[in-house]
């Protein structure tokens, strides 16, 4: 019996290695909580993407083009700040759930 855990020990060893190498991939702290998403509007005519675009690192999750136009991203305070004054945008508010009233 001691020869068989002893030959799967160094295996099992390796195993959990490889798996301690591969996962700490983010580059986010771990516990450091994401920023907020934010919905960000802007005029009718301009492309959201290009105004995410002029923020560095600003990643939008998604884009509205129908009931407004727009896109979601997380921002962090400066982008937030940042965005909002570059022109064409109307609105940056955080995103939440809506109700009934």
């Amino acid at each position: 019996m001691r020869t068989r855990v002893s030959r799967a020990l160094p295996l099992a060893a390796a195993v959990l290695a490889a798996v301690a190498a591969v996962l700490p991939l983010s580059t986010a702290a771990v516990g450091e909580p994401a920023p907020p998403s934010y919905i960000v509007t802007v005029r009718p005519g301009v492309d959201p993407a290009g105004v995410a675009a002029q923020v560095g690192g600003v990643h939008p999750d998604r884009y509205f083009h129908h009931t407004l136009n727009g896109f979601a991203a997380r921002l962090t305070p400066r982008q937030v700040a940042d965005v909002a004054a570059l022109p064409g945008v109307l609105a940056v508010e955080t995103d939440g759930t809506a109700g009934p009233f």
